[in-house]
């Protein structure tokens, strides 16, 4: 079987957190934060290393955290998303600040990963359903050899995805009969209100989604091919948008269902029936951290991971 990597990324600002680092945030008994559980269910699923995607002035307090504790577990590599790591040709616009996307996070470790990679939020527990499920689809040497890349997807039912603090962004899928995806869309503040399950689009506009659709949890199974697409990709959204706003990002849903629409790739969506949680916003803690000691009660975690 191929050898598999996880890469996590943890170099987002997470605003709507407030103070605080989320992806840092102690929701274990023994102090364990979200990566820990992701990794600990990943190392069990087979994936044989965890590259960070992290910001730089993050280094010294995320190795401290979790880093070194891991790399006594599994191989460990560090990337780095930086607003300044931008194409030859191209420069920070004035006054950016917001990261530019999970696309640009994933090529910050182009030069590091070499094996089909699992990529996941730093912020989310996804269930070891998915890591299994992930892990079996690229360490498998059976290939769609009909499309330039052959991707896989954790495919989460919407309702067990919904945060009771908020609205959460998912992207939206629409999957055939044999769980492959159509189409995904980034859709945002996805949350109850009234008993009415309510949504936007990218420019605040009502749409409207069912609570048993699928959705993406940025969640993918890749190639390192993707790689060079990743890169071009990134120099032409800088030329349509990015450089023209402050917020504009480049997003990997919005990305794959490009090549998608354009039949360059296909992609498979791994149904999984567990629930995730994470840390959106800081009323989200307390949650999680109930929901984590619930299951070491049951025994799907020792109290002490690593």
């Amino acid at each position: 079987m191929k050898k598999t990597t996880l890469m996590i990324m943890a170099a987002g600002i997470g605003s709507r957190y407030g103070k605080g680092i989320k992806q840092l945030a102690a929701v274990g008994p023994s102090g364990e934060i979200l990566m820990d559980y992701s990794i600990y269910d990943a190392i069990e699923a087979g994936f044989d290393e965890v590259a960070f995607i992290i910001r730089r002035d993050l280094e010294e307090e995320f190795k401290e955290v979790i880093g070194s504790r891991i790399a006594k577990a599994i191989p460990v590599k560090y990337a780095f998303q930086e607003l300044t790591d931008l194409p030859e040709g191209f420069f920070l616009p004035q006054g950016r600040t917001k990261p530019w996307g999970t696309g640009q996070a994933v090529l910050a470790a182009k030069r590091l990963v070499d094996n089909p990679f699992a990529v996941i939020n730093a912020d989310d527990y996804y269930g070891r359903e998915a890591f299994v499920k992930l892990h079996d689809y690229l360490a498998s040497d059976e290939r769609n050899a009909s499309v330039e890349f052959d991707i896989c997807m954790a495919g989460f039912i919407l309702k067990n995805t919904l945060s009771e603090n908020g609205g959460v962004t998912r992207g939206v899928c629409e999957v055939d009969l044999d769980k492959n995806l159509i189409h995904v869309e980034e859709t945002y503040e996805i949350q109850w209100k009234d008993g009415t399950l309510c949504a936007e689009d990218e420019n605040g506009n009502p749409v409207t989604v069912q609570e048993d659709q699928y959705v993406s949890m940025n969640m993918w199974g890749l190639q390192p091919s993707f790689f060079e697409e990743l890169e071009a990709g990134f120099a032409d959204f800088l030329k349509r948008k990015g450089m023209a706003s402050q917020k504009a990002e480049y997003l990997l849903p919005r990305i794959i269902d490009k090549l998608l629409q354009k039949k360059r790739a296909a992609v498979k969506v791994l149904e999984t029936n567990d629930r995730w949680f994470g840390v959106t916003y800081q009323e989200d803690r307390q949650s999680v951290v109930n929901a984590i000691q619930a299951l070491v009660d049951e025994g799907a975690y020792r109290a002490k991971l690593f």
